[in-house]
């Protein structure tokens, strides 16, 4: 069997050449076998042969084009998702795409025997010193994902446009209570940073405005800050239509000024990176007025994860967030309290929560794929866009990601 996805060479010239290394390959179906053997899955592989401990119902993952082994040999972390995108691979027909990936996000630092292990710092790429989050790096790592098109941002967000972690009241909840539960989970970052009347606030990252909305209704003069122009720009649409007044600025985090009773940033510390956590943090105390607070939501990963793969690049950095990398709760404890005087006070575990978020999102994306495609995102981005979301939400179902919000104040 082969790929029937064709792929524009010149939008996509990853996908379009696959690398060829037979040796490599020849491992790295081994190493699949070898893992499969013992997961509660299905794989059925290029010839019809079938390997995994899966029983009926069990997830299946159908390999459809040798070439699969070629891209995951060459790199796997990069060679994985890039075997989607191409349509080397598929979820069998019944199963969810994200109940697959969650069986491998599970068991994700077994997957890869520990012989082989030893030599990742050899075969692995390191993120690329041009993506660094220095001034120009940051603007052009976040054009690069939420500059594409705030139409495309429209067809699979609720109307308040919240592209982070919602906060559910029941487990069922359909796409239809999903504003109400971004609105749910902006009051509580808001509380947890005792926005009200008065407040002087300033939000790191703008998104769509969503938080400006809420905190200004409150009463708060509000400030806030993004380097997108296109969610600057429609930010700061929403705001006049809410008929409230908040200011949004296109602006880094580090060149703000003043003094602010409330800092709040949802999502945005991912952006930032391991170098500049310690000059986040400091910002952040420099700008803090006397007994002011900060709330911050952020996505976590373990810290011995975080220490294993700070350093390479991944399928997620290369297509999706150039620059990111997910801190653990260890880190953002040790390096708030070390360069910011900040300790964390409260915090509120949103992971399930994450999880459900993302597979509304991936269902409405894919319900509007035709829309997608009317805005000029072709079948690779679409495939690309499925699989970052299936993925996103698979980690967060294995319980390999997870999502807090924190309240953090001066250490006395």
């Amino acid at each position: 069997m082969s790929s029937l996805l064709l792929v524009d060479a010149e939008r996509w010239p990853g996908i379009a050449r696959t690398p060829y290394s037979p040796l490599r390959a020849a491992a790295a179906r081994r190493i699949l076998r070898r893992s499969a053997r013992d997961l509660p899955l299905v794989v059925v592989l290029p010839d019809g042969s079938r390997v995994g401990a899966g029983g009926a119902g069990a997830p299946v993952m159908e390999i459809v084009s040798e070439s699969f082994f070629h891209r995951i040999g060459a790199d796997l972390k990069i060679g994985f998702g890039e075997a989607y995108m191409a349509g080397d691979w598929r979820a069998g027909q019944g199963t969810d795409l994200a109940q697959l990936l969650a069986v491998f996000a599970a068991r994700l630092p077994e997957l890869v025997p520990p012989a082989l292990q030893r030599f990742r710092k050899v075969i692995e790429q390191r993120m690329p010193s041009a993506e660094e989050n220095h001034r120009s790096g940051a603007r052009s790592n976040i054009a690069r994902h939420y500059d594409l098109s705030n139409d495309l941002f429209a067809t699979f967000l609720d109307e308040t446009m919240s592209y982070s972690s919602a906060w559910f009241d029941s487990d069922d909840a359909g796409f239809e209570q999903l504003a109400e539960a971004q609105r749910r989970k902006i009051d509580g970052i808001l509380d947890y940073a005792q926005v009200g009347a008065g407040s002087r606030v300033l939000e790191i990252g703008t998104g769509w405005g969503q938080l400006a909305i809420q905190a200004a209704q409150r009463g708060a003069t509000v400030t806030s800050v993004t380097l997108s122009a296109e969610q600057r720009d429609l930010a700061r649409k929403r705001i006049a239509e809410a008929g409230v007044d908040a200011e949004v600025e296109l602006r880094d985090y580090r060149d703000v000024q003043g003094q602010y009773d409330a800092v709040v940033s949802v999502e945005m510390i991912e952006a930032v990176g391991a170098r500049y956590w310690p000059t986040y943090f400091a910002t952040i105390d420099r700008l803090l007025a006397p007994g002011g607070r900060f709330a911050l939501q952020s996505i976590t990963m373990p810290h011995d994860r975080l220490l294993v793969t700070r350093h390479a690049q991944s399928w997620i950095h290369q297509y999706i967030f150039p620059g990111g990398l997910i801190p653990s709760l260890t880190a953002i404890e040790q390096i708030a309290g070390a360069a910011g005087g900040l300790e964390i006070e409260h915090r509120r575990d949103l992971g399930p929560a994450y999880a459900h978020t993302l597979h509304l999102w991936r269902e409405r994306f894919t319900d509007r794929a035709a829309e997608v495609a009317n805005l000029g995102f072709d079948a690779v981005f679409r495939r690309m866009w499925e699989f970052y979301l299936a993925y996103s939400e698979a980690g967060f179902r294995s319980g390999y990601l997870g999502v807090s919000q924190l309240a953090l104040v001066r250490k006395v």
